[in-house]
């Protein structure tokens, strides 16, 4: 792992501006900041405010050399990118887990393309893309005996129980997972163990035995497929990074070309 962060900071290169979208924690970013060639900024993108701003507070204390530049924001729509006081040789994109699969196709290209034009002619992206593996593996992987995905689904009851006062009774509902081969991508559902009506805000809504709430979708790509996807948006694939069972990559891209 050590090496390929080294490799990872080599094709990035140095006097960037590292953005990231989603940032959360920031917990990742860090092992990579640690590797990078006199990084001239930091610019880390959450929609979550509080966080955000105390996550670039402790980053400023760590990296007193790196300017912390936090934008508060859903990342998926366009967004003023703040400048750094000092000039940048070129802006990188950061992307890590396989968030990208959470994107539809046509959605996932667009996405793709707007941070390509974030980045500008000369820019790149380093990003999490998960692989095609045996159905099997996948499905053990999302239906983990654990129960951690199940409760991860769930979770979305509970949120929407929260915050749009909703009264879903979670013992009513139960975690679903397949792989879809025609769509090439794992679907998540919520799926109503009885006929029950919900309440939601001021709405009701009617569920029969075994009708679902598809909740979430995970696309699985060759590196021949995401290739391709990313050459639909303006990016061509410079270098690859495999774990040893070749079942998740890590790639570093270059914007050539602005669509």
């Amino acid at each position: 792992m050590q090496q390929g962060i080294v490799e990872m900071a080599e094709c990035i290169g140095a006097d960037c501006m590292l953005i990231e979208y989603g940032s959360g924690s920031c917990t990742k970013v860090r092992h990579l900041l640690d590797h990078l060639h006199s990084p001239i900024a930091y610019v880390p993108i959450d929609i979550s405010k509080e966080q955000l701003l105390q996550c670039a507070k402790r980053l400023s204390a760590a990296y007193p050399a790196i300017e912390i530049l936090p934008v508060c924001a859903d990342y998926t729509s366009e967004f003023p990118l703040p400048r750094s006081h000092r000039p940048v040789s070129h802006k990188v994109a950061y992307f890590p887990g396989s968030t990208i699969g959470n994107f539809d196709r046509e959605p996932a290209r667009m996405f793709l393309r707007q941070i390509a034009r974030t980045c500008g002619i000369g820019g790149g992206l380093l990003i999490g893309v998960d692989l095609k593996k045996d159905f099997n593996v996948l499905h053990r992987a999302y239906n983990d005996r654990e129960g951690v995905t199940a409760a991860f689904n769930m979770h979305l009851l509970e949120r929407i129980n929260q915050e749009l006062t909703a009264n879903f009774q979670l013992d009513h509902f139960g975690h679903y997972a397949f792989y879809n081969p025609g769509a090439n991508r794992i679907e998540m559902h919520l799926v109503s163990l009885k006929h029950q009506q919900v309440r939601l805000e001021d709405e009701t809504f009617s569920f029969s035995l075994g009708e679902s709430i598809w909740s979430e979708s995970s696309y699985k790509y060759t590196l021949e497929e995401f290739s391709t996807l990313a050459k639909m948006a303006g990016f061509t694939v410079k270098r690859v990074w495999l774990d040893p069972a070749s079942l998740f990559s890590v790639q570093y891209l270059t914007v050539d070309r602005l669509l």
